[in-house]
């Protein structure tokens, strides 16, 4: 059981909600706090002008709304703006997406009644998740239209997702015995205003993006055992004189994973031992090309990015991110721009263009293996086959380059695409959930071009009969994927194989034996 309240939440504590389903507790003390809030507001209100309370909304914040308007209001603003379109988030960004929000609820600074944050705990307990479609908000006012959505499931209302499909929200609080949640005081702006969306939808991305870095760092291993590549590029007397962290980490995790390989040359036992002083031209190359060569270059900021923007993200998740903020400790309201996302949408564009990097080494050292008169030891396309009558892994590799060249164009950063809108009130606006968003697409392919050029590892390894000289580690990952893609000769189709192969790493983290 994790407490939501008092403590940070964490990528740990989002991935055993979200992965495992672990079911998740409010802090008693938090909860007071939010209760605490929310009766200083419904005092501090009286006689006074707040936004969103008594005032219209954005632009039209001049109007006075009467007493008798004002929790119209706020049902107004949530049905309003149900205005998404587009395929719905996947359930699991939807319940990222309200656990973000009900963190935010708990730092007790939204001035909302508690009936909000112990409907938000059922429906994540119940893993009953909103509807919310992928597009609609510019990440200024926060995500209001994905948010809205949200809200209006909270109401009661529009359709939910319930036992895997979507019902009629009505039918299923009645079924399930829950209560929706009704207007006190600013309860609709509070809940559609904030970057929980594009923040929850960061979150899972993360998860991703990490354990496809893992992946990655496995495949250039394994690629650099095939090669029987000297051991110095990914050695810690080289890289250590390279400060960065990031590079010098996926350096160990290289050593970690070859450690026993027979096949990794010592440059010491082959180059500087004096015997190849009359040799003119080497059959084994001195050095390998880049993309064997210089992965902990290469994937090193990749990771540094990661960690960068999960920094960020844990920010952003443990705030408060609404506006305005009802600041019950220091007896005030205070207006500002809190719910801007362009925190989230730089590190989610930063994001995109790192995982986007990764899959382009990835089809690099795909198109090393292809190429037989690169690696002058594998047949074209690394066909197990008959030349000329089988095709190999050809009909693949197209599929690896024109996914990394999508990812590719994807990697425009929406952070700067602002287009002032809600009559030039929204002068600049983040973008932050399109970003978002369309990090998860790049992660997506990403994951489909590794999986394919794990494929082309796994024939690689059956045509050179080099198994049983593999590190102990790359052995069993051989074994563990050879389960779902066995050797092949004969041309068959192999779309499915793909998935599965894309699905199992998705799945399942590589534990590297860390050794140094």
């Amino acid at each position: 059981m994790i407490r939501v309240g008092i403590q940070k939440l964490t990528p740990d504590d989002f991935y055993r909600i979200l992965f495992l389903d672990e079911k998740i507790e409010l802090d008693p003390l938090a909860v007071e706090k939010v209760e605490a809030n929310y009766l200083f507001l419904k005092e501090f209100a009286k006689g006074k002008v707040i936004y969103g309370i008594n005032t219209g909304l954005g632009p039209m914040a001049q109007y006075k709304i009467n007493g008798n308007s004002e929790l119209q209001l706020q049902y107004n603003l949530i049905r309003s703006h149900c205005s998404g379109c587009g395929t719905p988030l996947p359930e699991i960004y939807a319940k990222a997406t309200m656990l973000a929000r009900l963190n935010t609820f708990m730092q007790a600074k939204s001035g909302i009644h508690v009936e909000v944050i112990h409907l938000l705990k059922e429906l994540i307990n119940r893993n009953i998740n909103p509807h919310i479609p992928e597009h609609g908000g510019v990440g200024a006012s926060g995500d209001l239209v994905q948010l809205a959505h949200l809200a209006l499931n909270l109401i009661g209302e529009g359709e939910i997702w319930y036992e895997g499909k979507l019902q009629d929200t009505a039918a299923v609080f009645e079924k399930e015995k829950l209560t929706p949640v009704t207007m006190h005081i600013r309860e609709g702006l509070s809940l559609i205003n904030g970057t929980s969306a594009m923040t929850g939808i960061g979150m899972i991305n993360l998860v991703h993006a990490k354990n496809l870095l893992d992946w990655a760092v496995l495949a250039s291993s394994m690629i650099n055992e095939i090669v029987e590549s000297y051991d110095d590029h990914f050695s810690d007397g080289l890289n250590r004189v390279k400060t960065h962290y990031g590079q010098n980490q996926v350096a160990r995790m290289m050593r970690s994973i070859l450690s026993d390989s027979q096949l990794i040359r010592r440059r010491a036992e082959h180059l500087y031992n004096g015997q190849s002083g009359e040799v003119e031209v080497f059959t084994h190359k001195v050095q390998e090309y880049y993309s064997l060569r210089c992965v902990p270059q290469v994937l090193g900021p990749i990771l540094d990015t990661i960690l960068y923007a999960e920094k960020v993200l844990i920010n952003e998740v443990n705030s408060t991110n609404d506006n305005p903020i009802i600041d019950s400790d220091a007896k005030n309201v205070f207006h500002g721009g809190n719910f801007h996302g362009d925190y989230v949408a730089l590190e989610m564009d930063k994001l995109k263009i790192a995982v986007t990097k990764l899959s382009m080494l990835a089809e690099r050292q795909l198109n090393y293996l292809m190429n037989d008169k690169l690696n002058q030891k594998l047949p074209p396309f690394v066909n197990l086959g008959k030349l000329g009558y089988n095709l190999g892994m050809q009909g693949l590799q197209f599929t690896a380059v024109s996914t990394v060249a999508e990812n590719q164009t994807l990697c425009f950063p929406m952070s700067i695409h602002s287009i002032t809108n809600n009559n030039d009130n929204q002068d600049i606006v983040s973008m932050g959930t399109n970003a978002a968003m369309m990090t998860k697409r790049v992660i997506d392919h990403s994951y489909i071009v590794l999986s394919i050029h794990m494929i082309a590892i796994l024939q690689a390894i059956e045509f050179l009969k080099t198994e049983t000289k593999m590190s102990a580690y790359s052995r069993k990952k051989f074994q563990d994927l050879r389960k779902i893609v066995p050797a092949f000769a004969d041309d068959t189709t192999k779309y499915k194989e793909i998935q599965q192969i894309a699905n199992y790493i998705l799945e399942n983290k590589p534990k590297f034996p860390l050794t140094d």
